[in-house]
C-alpha cells in the first residue's frame, strides 16, 4: 500500500488521507517527525504503508554562488532541498524575484520535494 503526500502533509503529526487504493487512513506520528519518501509506517492492525513524496510546483535554482543564495533563503527560514549543483524551494513569486535579483537562474519544475531536515532533524 502506498500513501502519496506533499511535503506540507508529511510534516503533520495528525493526518487523515487516502491511499492510492482510495482507502481512508489516519496517521499519528511523533511531533517534529517528517515523513520521507520511502518511509514505511505500520497501522495499528499491522499493515505496512509506504510513504511517497507527491510531485509539487517548485523553483529549481542554479547560481554561480549557491552558498550566497542558500544564505538568503536560510535567513528567511525557507525549507530548501539541496542537490548536486542546485537548490529547490516551494514556488513563491516574491522569493523568485529575490533570487533573480541575486543573479540566480530559476526555472519552474514539478517534482517531489525533499528539503533538508535541519541541523537537529
Amino acid at each position: 500500500m502506498r500513501l502519496v503526500l506533499p511535503f506540507a502533509e508529511r510534516q503533520r503529526s495528525r493526518l487523515r488521507a487516502r491511499l492510492e487504493s482510495g482507502e481512508e487512513v489516519a496517521l499519528v506520528v511523533p511531533r517534529g517527525k517528517v515523513l520521507r519518501s520511502g518511509d514505511v509506517v505500520r497501522t495499528a492492525g499491522g499493515r505496512e504503508i509506504e510513504i511517497v513524496s507527491a510531485p509539487e510546483k517548485l523553483l529549481h535554482i542554479e547560481a554561480d554562488s549557491l552558498a550566497r543564495v542558500a544564505y538568503h533563503l536560510g535567513n528567511r527560514h525557507v525549507a530548501v532541498q539541496v542537490g548536486d549543483g542546485f537548490l529547490r524551494i516551494a514556488e513563491d513569486h516574491v522569493l523568485e524575484q529575490m533570487l533573480r535579483g541575486l543573479g540566480a537562474r530559476v526555472t519552474h519544475v514539478e517534482a517531489p520535494f525533499e528539503p533538508e531536515a535541519g541541523a537537529y532533524g
